[in-house]
């Protein structure tokens, strides 16, 4: 094979005359140039972590100290007060004052650095702003915008994260007050009567014995709540992740920038692969609170590559690689390895296009075993984790699995044709959702950090695991890679990609199977075969208005959905229900999410009274009630002070101590049967809609998690003006 031939870098052989050694020079110039490379990249990363570490200020912000005391000391005035005189060196005369100096303003230097990180973060623990009215903004708000001098300075992607605030843990007594006032709209009186009792039991006894716990894990940790979220939300779930944690994410609504699947492959791997490079160098700018200089915590941003999911017998493990050059690809039942850099150089979009079109052209077929490999990942657990260790631990088996975890992420290469198209466009984006969520349970590997899929028509699609990182963070990635993709990578006339071909490529490599039992492997793909067929998804464009004329009548578009689908469902179930939606707390270090409780008695009421023929003046009243009630909501939740985090992590402590508590189990037994999710846009200066408004993504959605459970995925893209895009997925 030619990848092999090329990977020997040497031949000897022992004749009568001696060793005749052969070089490759070719093999020696492409190990000398990936040396080249992976050394370039730790210079970048030791660069970074000095650059991270003086932030706010700079490395060359050194020299103007030192520079301004040695200006001082020659003119006769000493800035140290006596200091310098007192530090003691080995040093010869002439320079002993000189190397005083040196050491004095090295020390003022970092004393000015850490008295700049200390403000920073007192000013990033401030979070009243968020609560206050647009135009009514206090004296202590006022000063606090100083943040902008602070952040004058162009940051790094993780330039912010020392000086992100730790997440509070909130008084256990408000948690409980907060708590009963969600849940009293859902109860009668005697439950809520009992509910109460027990809030009440749970204070005076047990919750303040488990919270001086959770105090002093609050003290030590970094976050209190994400490594235990992590753990036992997402990793120690032993039902499948397929549908009921993956998550997708769509192409172009309107439009399909080709229709050549290689060309549309090349592309979307060159903009995946640039994106990657402005993580590893930390050039991509940090995320920000909409309209401010908040910065959010980018730790999500750290396994976005090279990372997989690996299946054990109790929890599954995350395992992130520093590296990789190369990707994993799927089609029609084989796997191959892509490489994607030759001699430390990325490969152009042209050539990777060469590449892929060399997969679809190969007409081998799949080895024994391998077509519907991927259903491992798509299944259970524990059978995946089993199989793995007796078939997957050694040998030609380990080598091919390694090669698809070790990728930098996974491509399908799909020989169907999804998108909305035809004539039947409404049905066409459902099985559209459905085969991004899903595919045909075997063709995607759900373990990886995210795969991306390429239609035969030139459509493609994402599919991410959930336990790594939230969609905001997945979605930056996608809208990254779509904008790259149509606007700056581009496509010649006849839809193929820019740039020129080294036909001396290697072929990409096929990933050999030695699969012994196929049992494991058809009962895997049995039980996701039954759960995606469980699953029914509607997807509809909604273009008669947008947050534009929501946010002309003062409303927040968020809250506008929210308790428009509190009246949905009322419409249809004929009442109320828990209902989750997601909410961020990056404003804290290692923040990941929080649940905002959408259904208020502020809702309830809105809702009853519309339906009850209230008089319309009333129903407005009560409406912007709602309204205001649900945006104070969701600032609490960003800011620390939700419920189900905190209730969460309480619980975690009890059945680490080994104790019950009959409120904290019937707290978290009960059921969300609504749950809804949104990502807007977050770089909607990537997207020119105004000159383009054809070129919008219709965002993405869940599955459902249980029989009773209707997410709601409203995936708000919007040109700020009359565009909405929504995405649901019900069960």
């Amino acid at each position: 094979m030619a990848e092999a031939h090329q990977a020997v870098a040497f031949q000897f052989t022992i004749t009568p005359e001696g060793i005749d050694l052969q070089l490759s020079y070719q093999a020696l110039n492409q190990i000398y140039l990936s040396g080249v490379r992976s050394w370039k990249k730790r210079v970048s990363r030791i660069r970074n972590r000095v650059i991270k570490g003086v932030y706010p200020a700079s490395p060359s912000s050194w020299l103007f100290v030192v520079i301004a005391i040695l200006a001082t000391m020659y003119m006769r005035s000493d800035p140290s007060m006596g200091l310098i005189a007192k530090i003691h060196l080995f040093t010869d005369c002439y320079f002993k004052y000189l190397k005083h100096s040196l050491v004095f303003s090295t020390l003022l230097w970092f004393s000015l650095i850490l008295a700049l990180r200390f403000c920073l973060k007192l000013l990033l623990s401030y979070h009243q702003w968020i609560f206050e009215q647009h135009g009514r903004i206090s004296n202590t708000t006022k000063v606090w915008t100083l943040l902008r001098l602070l952040s004058s300075r162009k940051p790094l992607l993780y330039s912010y994260q020392t000086s992100l605030p730790h997440l509070p843990v909130p008084a256990i007594k408000d948690t409980l007050s907060r708590y009963l006032e969600s849940v009293r709209p859902l109860l009668t009186d005697p439950k809520f009567k009992r509910m109460t009792e027990l809030a009440n039991q749970f204070e005076s006894n047990l919750g303040n014995r488990l919270q001086r716990y959770l105090k002093l894990k609050a003290l030590w940790a970094t976050n209190y709540v994400s490594d235990w979220w992590e753990e036992y939300i997402y990793l120690r779930s032993r039902s499948p992740i397929m549908v009921n944690s993956n998550y997708y994410g769509m192409d172009f609504l309107y439009v399909t920038p080709t229709p050549v699947q290689a060309a549309r492959a090349g592309n979307t791997i060159t903009a995946l692969l640039l994106y990657r490079r402005k993580v590893n160098r930390e050039e991509l700018k940090p995320s920000r609170v909409p309209g401010t200089v908040i910065p959010l915590c980018a730790a999500q941003c750290e396994r976005m590559f090279n990372t997989t999911r690996t299946p054990g017998t109790e929890t599954d493990v995350l395992q992130h690689w520093q590296d990789s050059e190369f990707v994993a690809v799927y089609h029609k039942g084989r796997y191959f390895r892509l490489w994607v850099y030759r001699a430390g150089r990325l490969l152009s979009p042209r050539e990777i296009e060469y590449q892929v079109q060399r997969i679809l052209d190969d007409p081998s077929p799949p080895q024994p075993g391998e077509e519907k490999l991927g259903a491992l990942t798509a299944g259970d657990r524990i059978p995946w984790s089993q199989m793995r260790k007796q078939y997957f631990s050694s040998g030609v088996n380990k080598r091919s699995l390694d090669a698809i975890e070790r990728a930098a992420f996974f491509v399908t290469l799909d020989n169907e044709e999804q998108g909305m198209r035809g004539e039947d466009p409404a049905g066409n984006l459902d099985r559209y959702a459905k085969s991004l969520l899903h595919g045909k349970c075997y063709d995607r590997w759900f373990d990886k950090s995210f795969s991306i899929v390429i239609y035969k028509n030139g459509k493609s699609g994402l599919n991410a695991e959930h336990s790594w990182a939230d969609a905001p963070t997945v979605a930056h990635l996608w809208e990254y890679t779509l904008a790259t993709d149509a606007f700056q990578l581009g496509y010649t006339e006849d839809g193929h990609c820019k740039g020129e071909v080294d036909r001396s490529l290697p072929h990409p490599q096929r990933l050999l199977w030695d699969i012994p039992s196929e049992a494991q492997v058809h009962s895997s793909l049995a039980v996701a075969q039954a759960l995606a067929d469980d699953v029914d998804c509607h997807v509809f464009p909604f273009s008669e208005f947008g947050k534009g004329r929501i946010k002309k009548l003062r409303i927040s578009p968020d809250a506008f959905i929210q308790i428009g689908l509190q009246l949905a469902y009322y419409r249809d179930r004929g009442g109320f229900c828990l209902t989750y939606e997601a909410s961020m707390t990056r404003l804290f270090r290692e923040g990941r999410t929080e649940t905002v409780r959408s259904c208020s008695n502020e809702s309830c009421a809105f809702v009853k009274a519309l339906e009850g023929g209230e008089a319309e003046e009333q129903c407005r009243c009560l409406f912007k009630l709602a309204s205001e009630r649900h945006q104070n909501l969701y600032r609490m939740a960003m800011t620390g002070a939700g419920i189900d985090r905190h209730l969460f992590c309480l619980y975690v402590v009890s059945k680490y101590l080994g104790v019950e508590s009959p409120f904290l189990k019937e707290v978290l037994s009960e059921p969300w049967r609504l749950s809804t999710s949104q990502t807007p846009v977050q770089q909607i200066e990537l997207f020119d809609l105004k000159n383009h408004p054809d070129y919008i993504s219709l965002g993405g959605g869940f599955g459902p998690v249980s029989n009773m459970y209707f997410p709601l995925a409203v995936i708000a893209n919007i040109d700020g003006k009359n565009k909405l895009g929504s995405g649901f997925s019900t069960d």
